[in-house]
């Protein structure tokens, strides 16, 4: 029999405001435990939440950047359930009237174009956290992040494989980021998420019992564990059990999915209207300003780098993944650089470099305009090609302009025919087997006496001037 997968995400996204959602506290990374929290977040009694604006802003700006619906209404409600890092005892969150709903975004898997559904986005606030390892036996909490924004995206269940269901959150974290809504840390957990998975027979309509896995905080962990979870359940399904709606973790270590707890219905939170938050109305005009203040995303950008700038689909596919990237090789043309070349320099050398640090491109100590000027120096002659790997190095290591390091390190390429001409004939003369052999029809050996007269002029030859005159000496 063959199964399809039915795969539905809920992501969590931290937003980057730098106070709590309901009160004046930190939302810093980072801190001592428990020295940024208040009355309010820690739910002692008496104490009243307040909104954070720019939080409700943030969740709008998301919700235009996928194509949802604004509701003119929606409202807090609590959801109740016990747990160590819950001071209330309940979470305030949104259920019945969510701040957006009916996205919709665009991913590409395999050349392939496919939108997926967004159901809602809701705004509540996060819980505190549970430390176990390192405590001599006892368990700790650590209430500094309770309270922080969160942002809870919520999709359709359209994703039919694992690879949809990565591509789906790259877009998403892309968006995020774009908007300036939410870094998109997996690693500090600003943007993580749970994943339901259900399986089917092809070409059923009914979905199977679905179990949520959770604990997931990479993009190769989703895949992973999406994947661990619809073998296993086509097994237990194959060995004639049944799959169990449940809450599972993702063990990264083993590689596996375990069973955590039943899963939980709504009713089950007893949610409620929290009765200390009015309900919030959201003006059309405020909803227009903020439409307009919205940057170009991702996909847009994407077709206009292919549009404008001739780039293949996959380079632009890379460029606009992050906005830094997208904005740098948009300068670098502005600076007089040809498009695809500067693509072809982010995406090898530069890339390569910012990687080995863990850097992202605009912690880049090169600057957009030294680039066009190196790629300039190779349009004029001045230095090959592979000199300008070099320079382009020595530009990284100490930020000073291409012409700057050719003068220093005396790199000008040799263009001067006679100079050239010399040491072709100087190869030529102490290599009579090889002259021998390529008259004889071996042309391969061509690349043995460009990389003899590289060698002996450290690379400074101009390629094409080496070429001719080899060809013609060896004719």
């Amino acid at each position: 029999m063959k199964w399809e997968a039915v795969i539905g995400l809920e992501v969590h996204a931290q937003m980057l405001t730098d106070t709590k959602i309901f009160c004046g506290c930190s939302t810093r990374f980072g801190s001592e435990p428990n020295t940024q929290t208040c009355q309010i977040c820690i739910g002692m009694p008496g104490v009243l939440p307040v909104l954070n604006r720019k939080a409700l802003e943030f969740a709008v700006r998301t919700g235009l950047a996928t194509n949802c619906t604004i509701s003119k209404y929606s409202r807090f409600a609590r959801k109740n359930y016990f747990y160590p890092d819950l001071p209330k005892g309940y979470q305030i969150s949104q259920y019945e009237h969510p701040i957006c709903e009916h996205g919709r975004i665009e991913i590409v898997v395999d050349s392939e174009v496919k939108w997926i559904g967004i159901t809602r986005i809701h705004m509540e606030e996060d819980a505190g956290k549970n430390i176990h390892e390192g405590t001599g036996g006892y368990s700790y909490v650590d209430l500094n992040r309770t309270g922080v924004p969160l942002m809870e995206i919520v999709s359709e269940p359209d994703i039919r494989s694992p690879k949809e269901a990565v591509e789906y959150m790259k877009k998403l974290r892309s968006i995020v980021r774009y908007l300036g809504v939410c870094d998109g840390n997996l690693e500090e957990g600003s943007f993580r998420c749970d994943a339901n998975v259900s399986v089917r027979p092809e070409g059923q309509e009914e979905f199977g019992t679905r179990a949520e896995v959770k604990n997931i905080n990479s993009f190769r962990y989703v895949e992973k564990a999406i994947e661990y979870e619809i073998k296993r359940q086509i097994k237990v399904i194959g060995d004639g059990g049944k799959v169990v709606q449940e809450t599972r973790l993702w063990d990264a270590n083993k590689g596996i999915t375990e069973s955590m707890r039943s899963k939980e219905e709504a009713h089950d939170y007893r949610y409620f209207p929290d009765p200390d938050l009015v309900p919030i109305t959201v003006e059309q005009k405020w909803v227009d300003e903020i439409r307009a203040s919205l940057p170009e995303l991702p996909d847009a950008k994407r077709h206009r780098f292919v549009a404008d700038f001739g780039l293949p689909e996959h380079d632009a596919d890379l460029l606009t993944s992050e906005r830094a990237a997208g904005e740098w090789f948009e300068e670098a043309v502005k600076a007089g650089a040809q498009a695809k070349t500067v693509s072809n320099w982010i995406m090898g050398d530069l890339m390569k470099l910012l990687n080995e640090e863990n850097k992202s491109i605009d912690a880049c100590p090169i600057r957009p305009a030294q680039l066009a000027g190196m790629l300039q120096l190779i349009d004029k002659g001045v230095i090959s090609g592979k000199i300008a790997k070099t320079v382009f190095d020595e530009m990284y290591k100490t930020g000073k302009d291409a012409e700057t390091i050719v003068k220093e390190k005396g790199l000008v390429q040799i263009s001067d025919s006679s100079e050239i001409e010399k040491v072709v004939d100087e190869i030529i003369a102490r290599s009579p087997k090889e002259v021998e052999r390529f008259k004889a029809g071996d042309e391969k050996l061509l690349g043995f006496f460009v990389g003899q007269a590289m060698k002996a002029t450290k690379g400074k030859a101009n390629p094409q001037m080496l070429n001719d005159l080899l060809k013609k000496k060896l004719s």
